[in-house]
């Protein structure tokens, strides 16, 4: 995959970095363009020259992760051929260590138009190979493991759960 912030000017991936150290460390209500400009030492209206609101802000954010857990799951499918199960567990895995960044950008609607093209299909494409290209069973895996993530980050699982062997079942009857 290409680098999503190369579209960006350096200033412009410098904000972008710390709204992302921002989020990251505190969660999505701290992110803010004034909390944002304070981050980086300037007035807020100092933003407003490389990005014209928050969302735009967001939009990049929502571009790395994509590219990110895109570079996790083909790292993953070179490493393990058309396993499902190693799929899964790299998704997770980077879900879980970038939980803010994840809900960030599946909790909401996608603004597909303001990525940069080809994107979202590149970072689904391991999953789909995996699937032999079928679409709707890349999708239902897709919400399956986006389900199993956003209650795990959630907090909503008994803390008796035992999640591995819920991931290994849910895998094996989307794909028996």
């Amino acid at each position: 995959m290409t680098d999503a912030t190369d579209r960006l000017t350096p200033r412009a991936r410098e904000i972008v970095a710390a709204a992302r150290e921002l989020l990251e460390e505190s969660g999505p209500t701290v992110l803010t363009m004034r909390t944002l400009a304070d981050r980086l030492g300037i007035k807020a209206p100092s933003l407003y020259k490389h990005f014209p609101d928050k969302h735009a802000v967001e939009v990049e954010l929502a571009a790395q992760m994509l590219e990110e857990s895109g570079e996790a799951l083909e790292t993953a499918a070179s490493r393990h051929p058309g396993s499902l199960e190693a799929l899964a567990e790299a998704y997770r895995d980077y879900a879980l260590a970038h939980p803010h960044l994840y809900c960030l950008a599946t909790e909401r609607p996608l603004p597909r138009s303001l990525l940069p093209a080809g994107l979202e299909d590149r970072a689904a494409l391991p999953l789909l190979r995996a699937c032999g290209g079928d679409r709707d069973l890349a999708r239902a895996t897709w919400a399956f493991a986006h389900g199993m993530v956003v209650l795990e980050i959630h907090g909503r699982f008994p803390q008796d759960a035992d999640l591995d062997a819920a991931w290994k079942r849910g895998l094996k009857a989307l794909h028996p």
